[in-house]
């Protein structure tokens, strides 16, 4: 009984059909109520001249498009209620398209456009290209099967659409003129075609204008004006027919899906090289300038924090002068008592040291050096954290008798002696003869560029009784033992100062402070410079977008064709996606590669540059995730383009 019922249930039937096109204000209708009844293995005709709606009618049957009212069912099942992907689930299974103009994906060999249904159907690769080397074979193609549509000719490509139509099983072929752009021996050929597969147990629709296409069908029905005037059969309908197997329904393989449109977006970024290349440029610069620019500024920023760190992060200087008062180098308020209770009064100190500075003619036989002097104690290497090179620095032995004793910096050592050791020998500064004991260890350039290793250092007390005759201090320069504490540290020497002296006649200035203000200040710098770069990422992505946007509108046929064949909308959106990701991803690497190398060359040049992972990997997570939000849009637009609008278009 059931086997009864399932014979009795058509394959179509179509109940009070109409399909009406929107033009501003005005409505055209262009299938009018239609009613028909489509059974498995017949050979239908559907016949009018243009503009009658056969062409509408094929696209309502072969789920292309949507009826406006009425009902269509598919095997019992209305097809009215389906979902976008449900209808390509039915077109990917159970219909074959021939169109007219063949409809094949360019630049494509004959073997891949035959494949392309199977794809969808998530058929293992090797199992689909059999197929479709068979396909080609039987169709007498065996010979072209890497051939691109360009290189066939029109029988050929209708041919290869026939095998396409046929990967699936093609339970029903739907054939829109397919012999309208065929010369005669072609057309024949096709037809014969068409008439074995019918004697095979596919359903045929044959839509044509012409009559002697149509005679060679079963069943010829004239449609007119959007309404069906006759529907004739011919005795040969009611012989009996092979009954195709219904197809098995295909597995769901995400990654297969995947790794398809891949392969589907490298092959179309391969077909458009140029175009790729040109929207690649826009994502290299922006990766590129990311990169480049922030090496550069974390290399200034590192630097100018490095010069001022050499002086020492955990210093304090005490220097005379009230608060914002001009000219305090010359005013006379630290004396070396300061310096004797700050070490005795305050808590958690490494030391506290005396310095009087100033410049003076150093001679040594007849060779004169102008450099700065600096009288200061013998724990001066200890809290400039500054080593000796060579010999020894004074102590403070000399320091209490007033030793005449001198050490050298690097650069006054090396333009007084040259590469003469200067230990032992006697300088001449200010009518004083000094004997050199020891050289500093090399320096380098102070945060404000002057070079620190221009400089004598002798005892304190030597310095200010017979080189500058003042006791006076430029300032004092305090250690601090445990950085954690400097703050509660720089209080006590601000509340022991002010006990001492009465009034605020100095400023106490916190390394570390200064440090943090630099730093502060180079990172807006930075920041600065890494926001100016993003802006050429963000146009590179825009770039992207608009050249994403316009491929769709190039391929909008291409993508047509890819619907008609079952692709659902993830497949679409999955390919253009990866299209924009592959673009972004590649142009991203190739940024870090010409960024890195520029940073490279600006160092190489003499710029300060500094290396990290995080601007890298900054950029290039930008640049993909630019390539996902940029190319959303484009990939949503192509995945829900209407199938009988793309395949309409030019």
């Amino acid at each position: 009984m059931e086997k009864q019922e399932q014979k009795a249930t058509p394959l179509i039937r179509l109940d009070n059909i109409t399909r009406s096109f929107s033009n501003g204000d005005q409505t055209l209708q262009v299938l009018k109520g239609i009613d028909l009844t489509i059974n498995e293995g017949e050979f239908v005709a559907i016949i009018g001249s243009s503009g009658s709606g056969k062409t509408t009618l094929m696209n309502l049957l072969g789920c292309l498009d949507r009826p406006s009212s009425g009902d269509y069912y598919f095997r019992g099942q209305l097809v009215n209620q389906l979902t976008k992907d449900e209808l390509a689930h039915l077109r990917r299974d159970a219909f074959g398209f021939v169109f007219q103009s063949y409809n094949l994906l360019p630049g494509t060999p004959a073997v891949n456009n035959v494949e392309l249904p199977a794809i969808y159907a998530g058929q293992p690769p090797a199992i689909r290209r059999t197929r479709a080397l068979e396909l080609l074979a039987k169709l007498g193609l065996s010979d072209r099967t890497d051939h691109l549509p360009g290189q066939l000719s029109g029988g050929q490509q209708q041919r290869v659409s026939i095998a396409r139509a046929l990967m699936n099983g093609g339970q029903i072929i739907l054939a829109d003129e397919p012999t309208g752009a065929l010369d005669s021996k072609s057309g024949i050929e096709v037809m014969q075609l068409l008439k074995e597969l019918s004697a095979q147990g596919h359903t045929l629709l044959l839509i044509t204008h012409d009559p002697e296409v149509a005679a060679h069908a079963d069943r010829i029905i004239e449609i007119r004006d959007g309404e069906i005037v006759s529907d004739q059969k011919s005795a040969a309908v009611d012989n009996p027919k092979a009954r195709l197997p219904l197809p098995e329904a295909a597995k769901e393989q995400p990654l297969i899906d995947i790794w398809e449109s891949t392969k589907a977006a490298f092959t179309a970024l391969h077909r458009n090289l140029f175009r790729t290349l040109l929207t690649l440029l826009g994502i290299v610069i922006g990766v590129a300038s990311v990169i480049a620019m922030l090496a550069i500024g974390d290399g200034a920023k590192n630097e100018i924090v490095e010069r001022i760190s050499s002086l020492g992060s955990n210093l304090l200087l005490v220097r005379p002068g009230a608060p914002n008062q001009r000219g305090r180098w010359s005013i006379a308020t630290l004396v070396p008592e300061d310096v004797q209770a700050i070490n005795l009064e305050v808590p958690n100190l490494i030391a506290a040291i005396p310095e009087l500075t100033g410049t003076k003619t150093i001679r040594y036989g007849n060779r004169d050096k102008s450099t700065g002097m600096n009288a200061t104690s013998a724990s001066f290497p200890l809290v400039r954290q500054w080593p000796v090179a060579e010999g020894v620095f004074f102590s403070q032995e000399d320091e209490d008798l007033y030793a005449t004793v001198a050490v050298l910096g690097k650069s006054v050592a090396d333009d007084l002696f040259g590469k003469q050791s200067p230990l032992g020998e006697y300088v001449m500064a200010g009518g004083t003869l000094l004997q050199v004991i020891g050289v500093m260890s090399e320096r380098g350039a102070s945060p404000m560029g002057q070079d620190q290793d221009d400089v004598v250092f002798i005892p304190y007390t030597t310095g200010s009784l017979r080189i500058f005759g003042q006791r006076f201090l430029r300032n004092v320069t305090v250690a601090v033992d445990d950085v954690s504490q400097m703050d509660l540290t720089q209080d006590k020497i601000f509340e022991l100062m002010l006990a001492r002296h009465g009034v605020e006649d100095f400023q106490i200035r916190n390394m570390a402070s200064l440090i943090d203000n630099v730093t502060a200040t180079q990172n807006t710098f930075t920041l600065l410079l890494g926001s100016v770069a993003a802006i050429s990422l963000l146009v590179g992505g825009v770039g992207v977008m608009n050249i994403m946007l316009v491929s769709v509108n190039e391929r909008t046929r291409e993508i047509g064709i890819r619907l008609a064949t079952g692709a659902r909308t993830r497949n679409i959106l999955q390919q253009f996606l990866i299209e924009a990701l592959t673009i972004s991803a590649f142009g991203g690497v190739l940024g870090v590669v010409i960024g890195l190398s520029t940073a490279w060359l600006v160092g190489y040049l003499g710029t300060a540059v500094y290396f990290s992972v995080f601007p890298v990997v900054l950029a290039f997570s930008c640049a993909f995730a630019t390539g996902l939000i940029f190319g959303f849009l484009p990939a949503r637009k192509a995945a829900h383009l209407d199938p009988v609008k793309a395949l309409s278009s030019e």
